[in-house]
């Protein structure tokens, strides 16, 4: 069969998300197809598959996503909340977050050339399937006006579905419209196509989220081992060595960079770590580190690919990002996660990973990064260093995620599905095309 897999704009590490399943399709014998904005080509092909690129670049649109939002920062969370959950905000409005979500940064995801160019595609080369990253919900639209299947692939813990249903179960007797529904909606009808709950959850979801990492219900999910990937990678040669004291890595994760995320500041991760006897690996780049003194214990990197750094190390600070989250759980390494401000967060997976993880015991809430001091993650590094249960822990959520099926073995269950759900002119017996 023929698979069309659409990725978000201007991250890699959404690309990263999907790529273990296209090539899992790939090697079953399918078709596969990547579409985004061409920003994203060079990335897309280094991972050895094929791109078509849709609409114009979106080089700049974080800035511009940044400069249309309107929606003023809530007041901190409660002090005596030391380990936060959605809980916390029951008075806030998910409605207004979710609107504020469509329209200050979904609809900027899904451009009218970049649409256009995409349903066109779908049109030409007719695919039997189309995978969508959760954040692309063109990819839906291009289905639904080619006639494939379709299927969203979390690279998170489903905040829309969670939004909506936050909403709907809230204030009995709401008659505000639904921000997807309003959204959506003209844009089907553009191409002749009727608005459905499908449009939003996808005919099914390929859920790559751990069991522990809270996701509501709703249509038919397909769970599946998220494969640790970073990107074409070398192995540097000052890294292969053991090292000779516990190692740490620091990472705020590449999405974060020069985008519109709150995030850690370096001079409090650097400061937490410079008097610890341990040995600390970080991905800093020369902008993040100007005007800060490094500690002797601390060498820095552009980048490093994760799934070779992390085996050798300790411990993990990082700012709860999907890719960041799922290289150390495979690598079964303690993680202490330090989000963004909790309000911008907490329907989103940083908040969901941190709080995860802490339950079972394999890594720690350290703080929102609107409230981190050096002093309290140096206390919660050394607690995590010095306690051997964090290890034993990480090894077990380890153990965990490789009993659920790998990208190849759900192959045989997308093509059933897509045979299930394609209205296209042509056969889908699951005999790769």
């Amino acid at each position: 069969m023929r698979v069309l897999i659409l990725t978000l704009p201007m991250v890699k590490s959404h690309l990263y998300v999907l790529a273990p399943l296209a090539w899992a399709l790939r090697s079953a014998g399918h078709e596969v197809r990547v579409a985004c904005q061409s920003d994203l080509t060079d990335a897309i092909t280094a991972a050895g598959l094929t791109a078509v690129p849709v609409g114009v670049p979106m080089s700049g649109a974080a800035e511009e996503v940044a400069s249309t939002g309107s929606e003023a920062a809530p007041p901190p969370r409660p002090l005596s909340t030391s380990t936060p959950l959605q809980a916390d905000y029951g008075g806030d409005d998910p409605w207004a977050e979710l609107d504020s979500a469509v329209n200050n940064f979904l609809r900027h995801c899904c451009p009218d050339q970049m649409l256009d160019d995409l349903v066109g595609f779908a049109r030409s080369w007719r695919p039997d399937l189309v995978l969508w990253d959760w954040m692309t919900y063109a990819g839906a639209i291009a289905a639904r006006a080619c006639g494939a299947a379709h299927a969203r692939v979390l690279g998170g813990t489903d905040a829309v579905v969670q939004l909506r249903e936050a909403w709907r179960s809230g204030v009995p007797g709401d008659t505000r419209q639904d921000p997807m529904r309003a959204w959506l909606e003209p844009l089907l009808d553009r191409y002749g196509c009727a608005f459905t709950e499908e449009a939003v959850t996808g005919q099914w979801t390929v859920d790559t989220q751990p069991e522990w990492a809270w996701s509501p219900g709703g249509p038919r999910r397909v769970p599946v081992r998220q494969l640790a990937y970073n990107g074409p990678s070398a192995v540097p040669r000052d890294l292969e060595a053991p090292p000779e004291r516990p190692r740490v890595c620091v990472t705020m994760g590449g999405s974060q960079r020069g985008g519109t995320y709150s995030e850690a500041s370096p001079a409090a991760l650097l400061e937490a770590v410079a008097d610890l006897d341990v040995e600390v690996i970080a991905t800093f780049t020369a902008a993040d580190l100007r005007g800060h003194t490094l500690p002797d214990n601390v060498r820095t990197y552009d980048y490093v690919p994760l799934s070779v750094l992390l085996p050798s190390c300790a411990a993990v600070v990082h700012h709860g990002g999907f890719g960041t989250m799922v290289s150390a759980l495979e690598s079964g390494v303690p993680q202490l996660v330090v989000p963004g401000e909790f309000w911008s967060n907490k329907w989103y997976g940083p908040v969901a990973y941190a709080n995860g993880l802490q339950e079972r015991g394999a890594g720690v809430y350290v703080a929102d990064s609107d409230r981190l001091t050096p002093d309290l993650l140096r206390t919660r590094l050394k607690e995590v260093l010095d306690n051997p249960s964090y290890r034993e822990a990480a090894e077990l959520l380890r153990l965990e995620a490789l009993g659920r099926p790998t990208p190849s073995a759900i192959v045989p269950t997308l093509e059933q599905l897509t045979a299930a759900h394609s209205t296209a002119a042509r056969s889908l017996s699951g005999v790769p095309r």
